[in-house]
């Protein structure tokens, strides 16, 4: 712990068991002031209860924002633009989240003047790297609390221990299986308990926002994105505001079975977890921004993109988002961007997205360049004879030196 004495927290909190307890100990430990701050990001929450939950451990202050329109402007449709993809399949759900709870600790922090922030986040875990590497690259002189790798509890049934000595009203018992879980407007993860064996497929109980193929509608459903400079901006034509169009599509997605995984992946604090998402609206969108880019990205570009999305992806798993590599990245996303504008059209049925046209008034698809029929001299076929003879000429000469062997 540091020496200076901490008068006043500002609490990352959720109102579950683990930020609950650590409101608690963080005002007997530090003998200081605790104001939580918790973020309306899109997650299934009581605000009320909240509110009532963290004033009776004797929270000095309770904040709650709603961010779930700048959570999805700001952080999510720009990472989408990269169709970015963590290990060839994680959609970054969790990770896209943190930048921006970070940002508004350390802002509250600032405008109330305390000594530190505190986060829930796990010693084992990617979070507590997401949060403290952000928060520290916002401000470097915070000081951040992390109560899971300094107190001396490792379990939450040491935490319904601690409710109960202290007289903590939770609704948890030791006995109760319980999944490790995180949720936002992008999607909801679930780890722990039976998931920690990967060879034991995860229970259909699990799942939130998607029904199970058995369930689904057994009649396709057709749904038409418009895109603005790689935003998507309306669905069937009508335009709502960033959070809305979000929202629309995780409940048909959800509805069709689309979006979950089953993913043992990479932390970067070197131990592999196995996690199960669901990430239904982001699905569609990575699927459609795709097909939009296809018709209003040079080839070249887009290549450049695919290349750099690998290390963007990393670089937001690991809680670089404030970084300046991410940055310079996020400029060269963004210009790729200028022209993928225009609509796409998709099917979903029984957990399958299927294109089914994509149009712009930007498109570099031109038939009458591509077809198989006359072109009325649109491309001159006799030009490729030229074109393969320079692009060989490298190969032929490798291959005279290799016939010398």
């Amino acid at each position: 712990m540091n020496d200076k004495k901490i008068n006043k927290i500002i609490l990352a909190y959720s109102g579950g068991l683990d930020t609950t307890v650590i409101l608690h100990w963080l005002k007997d430990t530090y003998d200081a002031e605790v104001i939580t701050f918790t973020a309306d990001i899109g997650q299934e929450q009581d605000d009320n209860l909240v509110r009532e939950r963290a004033n009776s451990i004797g929270a000095s202050k309770v904040i709650i924002e709603d961010l779930k329109k700048r959570f999805t402007e700001d952080f999510i449709f720009e990472m989408f633009k990269a169709n970015t993809v963590y290990e060839g399949e994680y959609l970054l759900g969790t990770s896209i989240a943190r930048p921006l709870i970070s940002k508004r600790l350390v802002e509250i922090a600032e405008e109330e003047g305390a000594d530190a922030i505190a986060h829930g986040a796990t010693g084992k875990g990617n979070d507590q790297i997401r949060f403290e590497i952000g928060s520290f690259s916002l401000n470097p002189d915070i000081q951040v609390i992390a109560p899971w790798r300094i107190w001396e509890y490792s379990s939450r049934e040491d935490l319904v221990n601690y409710c109960k000595l202290h007289q903590i009203e939770i609704d948890a018992s030791p006995d109760e299986p319980l999944y490790s879980t995180d949720e936002n407007l992008l999607h909801t993860s679930y780890e722990g308990e039976i998931l920690e064996d990967p060879s034991i497929a995860a229970p259909e109980s699990i799942w939130k926002r998607t029904s199970s193929l058995q369930e689904t509608p057994d009649l396709e459903e057709i749904v038409e994105i418009r895109f603005n400079e790689g935003v998507p901006v309306s669905i069937d034509e009508e335009e709502c505001p960033p959070d809305e169009l979000l929202n629309r599509l995780n409940h048909l997605a959800g509805k069709h079975g689309i979006g979950r995984l089953d993913l043992v992946e990479n932390r970067f604090t070197g131990m592999k977890s196995r996690g199960c998402y669901e990430t239904p609206g982001g699905t569609i969108l990575l699927k459609a921004h795709r097909a939009i880019e296809s018709i209003t990205l040079d080839s070249k570009a887009g290549h450049l993109k695919d290349e750099s999305m690998p290390k963007y992806a990393q670089l937001i798993y690991d809680g670089f988002w404030w970084s300046p590599e991410r940055e310079a990245l996020q400029a060269l996303i963004n210009k790729t961007q200028e022209f993928v504008t225009g609509s796409v059209r998709l099917s979903l049925y029984k957990g399958n997205i299927t294109i089914l046209g994509r149009e712009s008034d930007y498109s570099l698809y031109d038939p009458k360049i591509v077809t198989f029929e006359d072109d009325d001299n649109a491309y001159n076929q006799a030009d490729a004879t030229g074109f393969i003879k320079i692009n060989s000429l490298r190969l032929k000469q490798i291959a005279k030196r290799k016939r010398k062997l």
